[in-house]
């Protein structure tokens, strides 16, 4: 199944919540122009043949799944919980939640079985009822909305740890048009993990060099016009530089200046 390419992607997008505002920074950085204002339900992207829809979160799944929306990007517990058919083509890294059985102060009790019979006040039912039932633990789940959490002080046992990520009918996975899409903000994701390290080295250490430095595949080396000196671009996790640049000056290499990158393709 491919899209037409006549007709614009019609992509969903959170219409508020935490999800909403990191979003529409991604979007923007992946190079799609776009005004969300107000409490605008559309907006055309004005460089791609794309309208971004702006509804609830927990609709996504379904609207994806049945075809109505061609792109989504919503939570990873939000598919599960709507038990939504449907391809998560790109964790997008942000907007991290666990869902947990929480108790109150002074339980003392660790085993699970000591919540049979018990009611489960709980947002995501769904899930919930999964998780009791695959541990043999029958319980009554009472579905709340709003922030349960708050009436709880005390995480018994963790259920699942989730992400936003970005979704698509499983039909159009490997359509020209969506893969295009996910790679744009595949670029700004990896972008956002790396930068980029440029330095100075003499030929003789280039070996040593580059087992600190091995790159993303490879640095780029190019010869300068001092003799048995080279220069050294290369990838360098965000999180590694700082003691990267300490063992490259160690080693002899002047020069070391870091850049970010703003976008890439890998």
């Amino acid at each position: 199944m491919n899209l037409n390419e006549t007709d614009r992607i019609k992509f969903a997008l959170p219409s508020k919540g935490r999800l909403k505002d990191p979003t529409i920074e991604l979007l923007k950085k992946a190079g799609f122009k776009f005004r969300a204002t107000g409490r605008n339900l559309y907006a055309t992207c004005t460089n791609y043949d794309i309208v971004f829809i702006f509804v609830r979160a927990d609709d996504i799944p379904v609207l994806v799944e049945s075809g109505v929306i061609d792109l989504g990007i919503t939570g990873s517990d939000l598919i599960i919980e709507r038990k939504a058919q449907v391809a998560e083509i790109l964790p997008l890294g942000y907007g991290q939640c666990r869902l947990c059985v929480a108790v109150k102060e002074g339980f003392e009790n660790e085993s699970l079985d000591s919540l049979k019979g018990k009611n489960i006040a709980t947002s995501f039912p769904v899930m919930t009822h999964d998780y009791f039932k695959r541990n043999n633990v029958d319980v009554n789940c009472i579905e709340m909305n709003g922030s349960v959490e708050i009436m709880i002080l005390k995480v018994f046992k963790e259920i699942g740890v989730y992400e936003t990520t970005l979704i698509t009918k499983r039909e159009l996975a490997d359509d020209e048009r969506i893969v295009r899409i996910k790679r744009r903000i595949e670029g700004v994701l990896v972008a956002n993990q790396y930068s980029m390290l440029e330095y100075n080295i003499k030929e003789s250490l280039l070996k040593n060099a580059e087992k600190i430095t091995p790159g993303f595949n490879s640095p780029t080396i190019s010869s300068l016009d001092k003799d048995d000196w080279l220069s050294v671009k290369v990838m360098v996790k965000k999180s590694e530089v700082v003691l990267v640049m300490d063992k490259l000056e160690a080693l002899g290499a002047t020069a070391i200046i870091e850049t970010e990158i703003v976008n890439c393709r890998l």
